[in-house]
């Protein structure tokens, strides 16, 4: 097992969360009523053209995140990190009070998980942030785009940390500079469980399309087997080693859209 059963089943539970949030964030938005915090109008393209604008921004992010990491800016890092954080949570929080709101209380959490070291507050925060991915790119995809979309990112997860291994180098500078972008839970001097917020936001993304084609009741399907998937690798994980998550989860989604299939 690659944690012990009490982290396992806290990672677990707070990965579960963060599909049920992040679906309940989505479905706010899923009323073209429901308007979008900074003026930001939902783009009208096909899935296929939002396909590759995901894979481009991944690529361009990643650059740019392996570049802080070479030359060690922590700095510019807090500052791209805050920024993100302040604009996810915003759109997050909109979905359930009114913006002026949203903003002060994005303003709130995204300092005190930049600033303050606190587990509380770092996880909690993990559970609103994706919501607003999905809310933004939910729309605009279909179940076709977005199976292909967790195919290419199952691929360079695998490729990124079994072969170039640059993706375990991102994670050791976010977990050394105190902002990890994801799940984090330190349970002793020299153990820690993570989850990557890639591993939270594209299972989300299969969920959030599901639950716009299909419904909620097969959307919760998916997140179920999803879950299923994660504790596996959980699981059957050795401790100290890295696994790229993406594939295990991708094989949980596409289980899950299947049994749907078959039961609805």
């Amino acid at each position: 097992m690659k944690h012990n059963l009490k982290i396992t089943i806290l990672l677990t539970v707070l990965f579960v969360l963060s599909q049920a949030v992040g679906l309940l964030v989505t479905s706010k938005y899923l009323n073209p009523n429901q308007e979008i915090p900074f003026g930001i109008q939902r783009p009208q393209i096909q899935p296929k053209e939002t396909f590759f604008q995901i894979a481009i921004a991944i690529i361009l992010t990643t650059a740019v995140a392996l570049l802080v990491v070479r030359f060690k800016g922590v700095r510019i890092w807090k500052l791209w990190f805050f920024a993100s954080i302040f604009f996810t949570l915003t759109i997050s929080f909109a979905a359930f009070v009114k913006d002026i709101f949203a903003i002060m209380l994005a303003i709130i959490f995204s300092a005190m998980k930049v600033f303050k070291e606190n587990m509380i507050i770092n996880n909690l925060t993990e559970l609103f942030i994706y919501g607003a991915l999905a809310a933004l790119f939910v729309p605009i995809l279909d179940i076709f785009w977005v199976s292909m979309l967790l195919l290419v990112i199952s691929l360079y997860d695998a490729i990124a940390v079994w072969k170039t291994k640059h993706m375990i180098s991102l994670a050791k500078f976010q977990t050394h500079s105190r902002l990890f972008a994801g799940l984090h839970i330190k349970y002793s001097k020299k153990r820690e469980a993570i989850l990557g917020g890639g591993d939270i936001a594209f299972p989300l993304l299969f969920s959030g399309v599901v639950l716009k084609v299909a419904g909620v009741l097969p959307a919760a399907i998916v997140v179920a087997t999803t879950t299923m998937a994660l504790l596996l690798l959980f699981v059957l994980g050795r401790k100290n080693t890295y696994y790229p998550a993406m594939p295990f989860l991708s094989i949980g989604c596409y289980v899950g859209i299947f049994i749907a299939a078959l039961l609805i």
